[in-house]
């Protein structure tokens, strides 16, 4: 990106990679660099799935480049959310940023590259943004909160690293929100805050599927998600995340991720979460008493 910056031969671009990775950041300081001071004048931020439709997106596209400030060769539109549009929608779009390709450079956003239909990809260089380190999180947190003033213990900063996976906005919000109630941001005030379960928690729930002993697997879930009111989505990030560090013969950690799998499917088209993880941890202790 930066060799295209030097140049002034910017082409289309798309950020794909999971929120808060930097993907909008990196188009704003793009801007900043090609048009110093007049660098809001020449860049305009849309959400590519505006709820008030394509033609609305469009509209503003064409408004906006129709017109020049400062004389620059082209000014840069940046979509954000572009994975949310239809494939149609996205036709429409490709056809707008063919139309005005002379004058106008296209940033778009997605986390997902495979949902951006392949002639937008095509005009596009693909760029990926991966998950934000937690020893980068970790430093970053560090210094907000010095500047802030905000006590915090090192197991606290790790329990943000771990709640964030990645995203420094999230761990951004949860210092702050940890901050707000008071008191030393440490483990139990984040874990608490985030809805979060302990990295052990989660391993000692599938410790006792792997044991056999489904009845304890089941009240450590049932006190995870009635009692402390944690997501079955978050549960299942949290599995994924634990699984590799049990040491699970092959057999045993592909059924496991299969079964972790099927779970995530049905809860995303609506199944209840209870009873899927529930019937993830049933067949884990089933698999164990066979083996």
């Amino acid at each position: 990106v930066k060799s295209y910056v030097e140049r002034d031969d910017l082409p289309h671009l798309l950020f794909a990679g999971p929120a808060s990775t930097g993907k909008t950041a990196t188009a704003q300081a793009i801007a900043k660099e090609l048009y110093g001071d007049d660098w809001q004048e020449n860049f305009l931020e849309l959400n590519a799935s505006d709820e008030r439709g394509i033609d609305v997106v469009r509209e503003r596209i064409k408004d906006f480049a129709r017109t020049s400030f400062g004389g620059y060769n082209y000014r840069i539109i940046f979509l954000d959310e572009a994975d949310a549009l239809t494939s149609a929608a996205q036709s429409a779009l490709r056809r707008t940023m063919e139309q005005f390709s002379k004058n106008t450079r296209f940033i778009l956003s997605c986390n997902y590259s495979s949902k951006i239909i392949d002639p937008i990809q095509s005009r596009t260089a693909v760029f990926r943004f991966s998950p934000i380190d937690d020893a980068d999180v970790i430093a970053r947190i560090r210094d907000i909160a010095a500047t802030e003033g905000i006590e915090f213990t090192e197991e606290g900063l790790d329990a943000l690293a771990y709640a964030a996976d990645g995203d420094m906005r999230r761990a951004i919000n949860a210092l702050q929100s940890a901050a707000a109630a008071g008191g030393v941001v440490d483990e139990e005030a984040v874990y608490a805050i985030t809805s979060t379960a302990r990295p052990e928690e989660i391993e000692e729930m599938i410790e006792r599927a792997l044991d056999g002993d489904f009845t304890g697997a089941r009240a450590h879930l049932a006190d995870l998600i009635t009692e402390r009111g944690l997501a079955g989505g978050d549960i299942i990030d949290q599995l994924h995340r634990s699984i590799w560090e049990f040491e699970l013969e092959d057999k045993a950690a592909v059924h496991l991720m299969d079964r972790l799998g099927e779970a995530d499917y049905r809860i995303s088209e609506g199944a209840n979460e209870q009873v899927q993880l529930e019937a993830l941890l049933a067949a884990v202790a089933l698999a164990a008493g066979e083996s």
